[in-house]
């Protein structure tokens, strides 16, 4: 049988390219196993403002210049998920379709006890996808018993899940080695992000990259026209 899976690491409140990829396969595995980046998605996300794009991150520990998995990642400020519901809440509260989403996103966020990153953003990303109508399994790479490192690992992680295909992310063109996955009988795909629809935003002119939060708030029910199942395969 067919199955097809795509592994990435985790992001806080992702754009809605990343809700695409989750979509568009049949097992979405959280790759945290890997070193945590600073500066990255790991742990922020972009959302509009009256006064153009804001930052949300959550302040996290990180140990100099150690080496740092996103599932050992631990926050810093137990205060965080408060806060980003309060700015949330002042940019949005006028969003058509704010009031649809206020008690789910509030109990995502008040309710929120987690102290490790990686378990935060499955938090996020399960009760999104839920409000979007996806039901992709989503796993961590840490529940797979896999040795291997780099593109090697994709391959043997997408083997033991049995995939028959793997769908990666278009910047994985620059680093994978796509010789790697005929052999194990998994055919290599990478997605597309071009060409997305724009949709009704508040606070000026269009903003392409922001926090999938921003299309549930501004689009409701009718966020999920929004998103596409674009992919090609090697």
């Amino acid at each position: 049988m067919a199955k097809r899976v795509a592994i990435v690491q985790s992001n806080y409140i992702p754009w809605k390219g990343y809700f695409d990829l989750i979509r568009a396969v049949d097992e979405f595995i959280l790759y945290d196993d890997v070193q945590y980046t600073r500066s990255d998605w790991r742990n922020r996300n972009k959302i509009k403002t009256p006064q153009g794009s804001q930052w949300l991150t959550i302040p996290v520990e990180v140990k100099g210049k150690y080496y740092q998995s996103i599932q050992h990642t631990r926050i810093s400020d137990p205060g965080w998920a408060r806060q980003h519901w309060r700015t949330i809440c002042h940019n949005y509260a006028r969003a058509p379709y704010f009031a649809a989403y206020r008690e789910q996103f509030e109990h995502l966020y008040l309710g929120c006890e987690e102290n490790l990153l990686s378990c935060v953003n499955h938090r996020f990303l399960g009760a999104i996808c839920a409000m979007l109508g996806i039901g992709t399994q989503i796993s961590w790479s840490m529940d797979y018993p896999v040795a291997s490192a780099k593109t090697e690992r994709l391959v043997d992680l997408s083997r033991l899940v049995g995939a028959t295909e793997y769908l990666s992310e278009p910047a994985a063109k620059h680093y994978i080695v796509p010789e790697l996955f005929e052999p194990a009988g998994i055919t290599l795909c990478f997605a597309t992000y071009c060409d997305y629809p724009e949709y009704p935003q508040m606070f000026g002119s269009f903003e392409r990259g922001v926090s999938i939060v921003d299309l549930l708030f501004n689009t409701g029910p009718k966020a999920a026209q929004y998103l596409k199942r674009l992919y090609e395969c090697t």
